[in-house]
């Protein structure tokens, strides 16, 4: 039986052998694509593309014999890596005679990232960190564009210490939280102003199928390119009001982070040993408290900022805390129907959205299965 098992297994090494092969020269066609993108300012990634790859791959899978899922799976993962392979490979410039571009902040993690971005991408960047203000009338004198990336609590602030800038210049700022940052540009600026909101942390490694939320702010057509450029990037763009984004944060952002604050200051108040947790977990309790931990290892000035930074944000918060209220009410009656009941009413609100949810989370929760050591 030993001997019969090293014959086989030998096999394998040599089938893995072929694939690390073949991945190679795959690799070396996304980096000659990517210099033809590059070339013709051609996006990273293009989700038409993309599906109809995936489809095709898919079929002749299931005609191998070859489970579908798997081939996918594979696809996915590989070209996860290719689109930060092209991520390094430079981008072409879209707005050539811009001059210089000013991020306001640039040491920062975000400021960093689109100073990697915009300097691949060919433009002149300069950066305006806090010991430079002395020097902020220079720096900022010719400046074509100038992107404002500090915490949230010093933007709006920071907008209005900007000395006056050029009248083409276009003023950004990328702040999670919209409408006081775009009020505080259009007050300090003549010019062009566009809010942006990248839904993404700055360790993402690539844009490419990153969120990009944009509010117009005044003159589009003078920053239009600057939105083409960030699609170049890999990134998909999506058109609100600063109102409305923020109306929406409140729920992605605010009430998320601080049920999952609240989350973890629970199970360090329990004093739970996080090592048993993971022993016992399921992928899917797994991979929430992978995120639960992914909260606290960030900046937590930034999460009071998103969170409280608004009223509305904090009643909001204390409606969810009613309503947690309520929730418990339904246990301490122990009847357990009105709790079935309430949960109906819940899954006929998601409708459709509770399948298609249960059928995305498939895939992530085979990744946490397959992380666990």
């Amino acid at each position: 039986m030993a001997q019969e098992l090293t014959v086989l297994r030998d096999q394998i090494d040599e089938v893995d052998k072929a694939l690390l092969d073949l991945l190679a020269r795959r690799l070396n066609l996304v980096a000659e694509v990517g210099e033809v993108k590059s070339r013709y300012g051609l996006p990273i990634y293009v989700p038409e593309r993309e599906a109809s790859m995936l489809a095709s791959r898919r079929k002749e899978a299931q005609a191998l014999g070859v489970p579908p899922d798997l081939i996918e799976d594979v696809l996915r993962r590989v070209m996860r890596e290719s689109y930060s392979s092209e991520n390094d490979k430079g981008f072409k410039t879209l707005r050539p005679e811009l001059r210089p571009v000013v991020i306001v902040g640039g040491g920062g993690q975000m400021g960093r990232l689109f100073e990697k971005m915009l300097t691949l991408s060919g433009y002149q960047v300069r950066i305006l960190e806090k010991d430079d203000w002395n020097n902020a009338s220079v720096l900022l004198e010719d400046a074509g564009l100038v992107m404002v990336s500090v915490p949230i609590h010093l933007t709006e602030q920071t907008i209005a210490r900007l000395p006056p800038l050029p009248e083409d210049c276009i003023l950004v700022d990328v702040a999670s939280v919209k409408n006081g940052p775009l009020q505080a540009m259009l007050a300090a600026h003549s010019g062009p102003v566009l809010g942006l909101h990248p839904m993404f942390g700055p360790d993402s490694g690539s844009l490419a199928k990153q969120v990009v939320v944009y509010c117009d702010g005044r003159q589009p057509e003078a920053y239009q390119w600057l939105l083409e450029q960030i699609q170049v990037w890999g990134a998909l763009l999506h058109r609100t009001s600063a109102t409305e984004h923020d109306q929406n944060m409140a729920f992605i952002q605010a009430l998320r982070h601080f049920a999952t604050f609240a989350y973890g200051l629970h199970l360090s108040k329990e004093n739970v040993q996080i090592e048993q947790l993971l022993a016992l977990s399921s992928p899917i309790y797994r991979l929430e408290l992978a995120m639960v931990g992914r909260l606290f290892a960030q900046d937590p000035q930034l999460y009071a900022d998103i969170i409280m930074y608004s009223d509305s944000n904090i009643d909001l918060i204390k409606r969810y805390y009613q309503r947690f209220g309520e929730a418990i009410k339904l246990l301490e009656s122990g009847n357990k129907q009105p709790f079935i009941e309430s949960f109906t009413q819940v899954a006929e609100w998601f409708g459709d959205y509770a399948k298609r949810f249960q059928n995305e989370s498939r895939v992530l929760l085979r990744q946490a299965n397959d992380s666990r050591q």
